[in-house]
């Protein structure tokens, strides 16, 4: 084991990628091994990364509604989740919601709408709100998460002021069809490639805990590498009531934790970002996660609620890390040279659905204990914690 994490540290210090034997052997390492694992992991985000921690915060611009049938998704078709349900935010109250993110040290938005792809008019629309969030923040970095783009639409988001697109590959082609049926892997790698073509930095990322195997995971993450992805969110699945996949409770910290190991060792010179269901998983854990991820969202996600902000902030001091700040670009040197500009990376759940983006769990949150629903048997965690408050509703946000 030593010698592998040893050759494994070494390629990652070097920017190289490990063969897909060495993945899978880190995703099936055992619990013993486990700070090895992530001690060998941490030198590498140390080498590109230093200590630095780069904030993300979420905008949901729409929320719900939405005309595809992600098996993971709350706000898939048919969803009986009861999560908020609004049509787009005005450009002004879009602005003001980032701004809270940005204040709470968010040195990226990400503005999020369901549904299976924009508009020209939603892509009007987004440039509006665009504009008026860098009119009040100009340094402040914008990543679009719209879903599939057709021709031209990444075009006039990046005039508009978009700095990055978000679009994530979920899962691995061979089992994409299991847990979606109304658009394709394909469709989700053009809509990748149209970004970057575009000059807009990519970020497209993975959901674990579906049911997959080893062998999808590696095959996801060795294909976001070959997409050359600047960003790649690592989301854990959040078993939304009310979704096919409510059932999937599989995950341990340990595991999550291999999972963030072996994305890092194949991406080491990218932007890992702590995502979705971090708080869940991970749980007193999460620490631990930073010494792999370089990133994380700040405060509530898209349909669920994520830990206090402020604690965010404390883990991060606590665990001896700091966080970045708009001034210093997040990639190394070599992988902002091909982009047109900083290109550190997008962020968050998929702007078509990716509900799965998610929160924090606490006994007798909001979304109910664990004795919400009489006929059902209790769950490994508690139950997910359903957004009420910020965007779309006239509490504040959580940031």
């Amino acid at each position: 084991m030593d010698d592998l994490l040893n050759a494994l540290a070494d390629k990652g210090v070097r920017g190289e990628t490990p063969t897909r034997d060495e993945a899978l052997a880190v995703l099936r390492t055992s619990d013993d091994d486990l700070l090895d694992v992530v001690a060998a992991a941490g030198k590498v985000r140390r080498r590109w990364f230093g200590r630095r921690v780069k904030l993300n915060y979420l905008v949901n611009l729409k929320s719900g509604l939405c005309p595809e049938d992600c098996s993971y998704c709350s706000q898939r078709l048919g969803s009986r989740t009861g999560i908020l349900k609004y049509s787009w935010l005005q450009p002004d109250e879009a602005a003001e919601a980032a701004a809270a993110g940005v204040r709470g040290g968010a040195k990226r938005v990400c503005v999020v709408a369901s549904g299976r792809g924009p508009s020209d008019r939603d892509v009007s629309r987004v440039s509006e709100t665009i504009e008026a969030i860098k009119e009040r923040n100009a340094q402040v970095e914008v990543c679009a998460c719209l879903g599939l783009l057709a021709d031209g639409q990444a075009e006039r988001l990046r005039r508009a002021g978009a700095d990055a697109y978000n679009h994530n590959l979920n899962t691995s082609e061979a089992t994409y069809g299991d847990i979606c049926t109304t658009h394709t892997y394909e469709d989700r790698v053009s809509t990748v490639e149209r970004a970057r073509g575009a000059g807009l930095s990519p970020c497209s990322g993975l959901i674990a805990g579906m049911g997959e195997s080893d062998e999808d995971l590696v095959d996801v993450v060795f294909s976001l590498r070959d997409l050359d992805a600047d960003s790649v969110p690592v989301n854990f699945l959040l078993p939304f009531e009310g979704t096919p996949l409510a059932d999937e409770w599989n995950m341990t910290p340990q595991r999550a934790l291999r999972i963030l190991a072996m994305v890092r060792f194949v991406c080491p010179d990218v932007e890992v970002r702590l995502a979705a269901g971090r708080e869940v998983h991970l749980r007193s854990l999460q620490p631990l996660a930073l010494y792999l991820a370089n990133s994380l969202f700040l405060g509530d996600y898209l349909t669920s609620e994520g830990q206090a902000g402020k604690a965010d902030l404390e883990m991060i001091r606590d665990a001896g890390f700091v966080v970045e700040d708009a001034a210093t670009t997040t990639l190394p040197g070599h992988r902002r040279g091909q982009r047109a500009d900083d290109g550190g990376g997008a962020d968050g759940p998929d702007g078509v659905n990716e509900a799965d983006g998610a929160g924090a769990v606490s006994a007798g949150s909001r979304a109910g204990g664990a004795d919400a629903v009489a006929d059902r048997p209790a769950r490994p965690h508690e139950r997910v914690a359903v957004r009420r408050r910020g965007a779309g509703t006239e509490l504040p946000p959580n940031a």
